[in-house]
């Protein structure tokens, strides 16, 4: 398991049912460590549609700034905020502003199956 990686050597990925959205996976899944954590960016207007995940969300927010749709409610978040979507939430994300939108995302080691809704 390799103990210290530089983020520009980590690959980005574009998320297929997103829009303007792109991932890092920096940690290893499977690593034993009990959890991982992932970096994802948005351009100014994108963003994710409603769906849930098995596992819960701890996100912080890097840069820029969103509305953040978790079950019924919907937040404000910027720069500095934590975020906590619990497993089995409706959530999605939409990018405001004129500079990307960034956070990192934390999720436990477990399988995880993310499911669009309309």
């Amino acid at each position: 398991m390799t103990i210290v990686r530089s983020r520009s050597q980590i690959p980005e990925e574009p998320v297929g049912a997103g829009s303007g959205t792109r991932r890092q996976t920096l940690t290893v899944p499977g690593s034993g460590s009990g959890f991982h954590m992932r970096r994802f960016a948005m351009e100014p207007g994108g963003g994710m549609p409603r769906h849930t995940n098995l596992v819960e969300h701890q996100q912080y927010v890097l840069a820029g700034r969103a509305s953040v749709g978790i079950g019924d409610d919907t937040f404000q978040v910027a720069a500095g905020d934590v975020v906590h979507i619990p497993g089995g939430t409706p959530h999605w994300y939409r990018a405001e502003g004129d500079e990307p939108f960034e956070f990192l995302c934390v999720v436990p080691d477990d399988e995880d199956r993310i499911e669009l809704l309309e």
